[in-house]
C-alpha cells in the first residue's frame, strides 16, 4: 500500500531561504546586475555619480513611503493612484526648485552644507564601490519591509569623519524621544474621546480637505529634510541640467510608487491600528510634521525622519493597547511586539550603515578601530 504523501515542514530555515530565492529570483537578478553596474562605474567619477544617483532616488523614494506618504496612501485607497502622484509630485517640484533657486543650486536646504560654504558630506571625485551600492542595501532591506534610516544609510557613507555620524545620530535619537512622548500623551489622554467621536459618526467630506492640507505640508518638509539623501551623489551646486535630471528623476520615481500603492514597505503603516481611518491618519501626521518643523529650524543638521515617524507610530500604538477597556494582554503584546520590531530593524540599519561607513572611508574606520581598542 502506497504511504500517505506527506506535507514538507515549511518551517525549516533552509527551506524558507529557497521559498525566498525563488520568490524573489527577479528582484535578486535586479540587484546582481546593479551590483555589476556599480563595479563597473567605480572610478568614473560622473558615471558612478549618475549610477548612484538613479540607484539612491529609487531606493529613497520606495523606503521613505512608510513615513512621509505611508498614513496618506493608506487613507486614500479608493482615490486613483495618479490624482495621488499629481499632487504630491507638484508640491515636490514646487519645493525643490525654491531650494535650487534661493540657496545658488542647493537643493537641499543647505543640508549639506555649512554656513562657511564646507560640507560634513564633501562631494568625491572618485566615488567608492560601497558609495555607490549603499541605496541597492536599502533596497535589500525594503523588500524584506524593514523601516530602516535612508539617512543613516546613505549619508554615512559619504561622512568625511564620524562627526557627521554622531551628530545625525544624536539628533535623530532625540527626535525619536519626543515623538514617541508626544504622540503617547495625544493619544492616551484623548483616547476614550477620539474612540467615541471616530467610531460613532462618519467622516465629515471636510476632514478629506484638512488631511491633504496636512499631508502636504509633511510631505514638503520631509523633501526639505531627506532630499539630501539622494542629492547626496551630486555636487553640492547643482547645475540646470542636472536639477532637471534629478527632479523629474523623482517626479517619475514618485508615479511609480502610488502605482504601486507602497509596495511592500507599506505593510509597516497598514498593520497599525485603525490606520485608514482619514481622521486617525490626519492627526499622526499632524503630529509628525509639527516634530519635523521643529528640528528643521533648530538646525541644519541632517535627521532621520524614519526614526521620527518610527516614535510617531510607537507611541500611538503604546498608547491605544493601554487605554484600551477590554480584558487580556493580547493586543498589549501585540502593540509591544510591533514596536519593538520595528525598532530592532531600524538600529539594525544603523548598524549596517555604520559598517558601510567604515567600509567606504578610511578615517571612519581608524577612528572606530581607535575606540574600540581604547
Amino acid at each position: 500500500m502506497a504511504k500517505k504523501f506527506k506535507r514538507i515542514n515549511r518551517d525549516r530555515p533552509y527551506l524558507n531561504i529557497l521559498d525566498f530565492l525563488v520568490k524573489e529570483r527577479t528582484f535578486l537578478g535586479i540587484i546582481m546586475v546593479g551590483i555589476i553596474v556599480a563595479g563597473i562605474s567605480t572610478g568614473y567619477g560622473r558615471a558612478a555619480m549618475w549610477v548612484g544617483f538613479f540607484f539612491a532616488a529609487y531606493a529613497t523614494v520606495a523606503n521613505d513611503s512608510i513615513q512621509s506618504l505611508g498614513t496618506f496612501i493608506e487613507s486614500n485607497k479608493a482615490r486613483k493612484w495618479w490624482i495621488l502622484w499629481l499632487f504630491v509630485g507638484s508640491i515636490f517640484l514646487v519645493t525643490v526648485t525654491w531650494s535650487f533657486l534661493h540657496y545658488d543650486g542647493d537643493v537641499t536646504y543647505q543640508r549639506l552644507l555649512n554656513p562657511d560654504g564646507t560640507s560634513d558630506y564633501p562631494h568625491p571625485e572618485k566615488f567608492s564601490f560601497f558609495q555607490i551600492i549603499a541605496p541597492l542595501v536599502l533596497l535589500i532591506l525594503t523588500r524584506m519591509r524593514m523601516p530602516v534610516s535612508t539617512t543613516f544609510l546613505i549619508l554615512s557613507v559619504f561622512s568625511a569623519d564620524t562627526s557627521g555620524i554622531t551628530s545625525v545620530v544624536g539628533k535623530s535619537l532625540s527626535g525619536y524621544v519626543m515623538a514617541f512622548v508626544l504622540s503617547f500623551a495625544v493619544w492616551y489622554l484623548s483616547y476614550n474621546a477620539i474612540r467615541k467621536f471616530f467610531k460613532s459618526r462618519k467622516a465629515h467630506t471636510g476632514w478629506m480637505a484638512v488631511q491633504w492640507i496636512v499631508s502636504g505640508s509633511l510631505w514638503a518638509v520631509w523633501v526639505m529634510q531627506d532630499g539630501a539623501n539622494i542629492a547626496v551623489f551630486l555636487p553640492r551646486h547643482q547645475s540646470l541640467f542636472q536639477f532637471i535630471i534629478f527632479a523629474v528623476t523623482i517626479f517619475l520615481g514618485l508615479g511609480l510608487l502610488f502605482y504601486l500603492r507602497g509596495d511592500r514597505i507599506q505593510e509597516v503603516v497598514s498593520e497599525k491600528s485603525r490606520i485608514s481611518d482619514i481622521r486617525a491618519a490626519t492627526l499622526v501626521d499632524l503630529t509628525y510634521v509639527l516634530l519635523l518643523i521643529y528640528k528643521l529650524f533648530i538646525s541644519t543638521v541632517p535627521m532621520s525622519t524614519t526614526w521620527v515617524f518610527l516614535g510617531v507610530i510607537g507611541g500611538r500604538e503604546i498608547a491605544i493597547s493601554l487605554a484600551r477597556k477590554k480584558k487580556g494582554k493580547k493586543h498589549r503584546k501585540k502593540a509591544f511586539k510591533l514596536i519593538a520590531r520595528d525598532f530592532i530593524y531600524a538600529f539594525l540599519g544603523l548598524i549596517i550603515s555604520v559598517a558601510l561607513a567604515a567600509a567606504a572611508n578610511k578615517s571612519i574606520r581608524d577612528a572606530i578601530f581607535a575606540s574600540i581598542s581604547v
